[in-house]
């Protein structure tokens, strides 16, 4: 296994992404703005900690530093960051319960 994952010197790189595609680069730091912006009718503490929940379910170790520290400086609790991970969990085993039914009626197809 390599052990080059989740390597901040990877960061850098999103530089030399920007000059090989550049109109998708400024579409995709535009759409990471919504987390941060002002003025919706969900508050910004509380799209942080909608944000970590996504991020714990991507596994994004980048994603889950920055909104954790936006979070906290919105105010957010530990309990509610704790909770926040939990709902998260719960969502996905859900998810993976849901489509455990999915493979079973995959599994059933053409059985009768």
């Amino acid at each position: 296994m390599s052990d080059h994952y989740h390597d901040p010197k990877d960061l850098g790189l999103l530089k030399e992404m920007r000059k090989l595609a550049p109109t998708e680069f400024e579409a995709w730091l535009t759409l990471d703005k919504i987390v941060g912006r002002e003025g919706g009718a969900i508050p910004p503490k509380t799209r942080e900690l909608i944000a970590i929940a996504v991020a714990c379910t991507t596994q994004c170790p980048y994603c889950i530093e920055v909104h954790t520290k936006a979070a906290k400086a919105l105010g957010a609790s530990r309990e509610e960051l704790v909770e926040t991970a939990f709902i998260a969990a719960a969502l996905r085993a859900g998810a993976a319960a849901t489509h455990g039914a999915m493979a079973l009626k995959f599994f059933a197809d053409g059985e009768d």
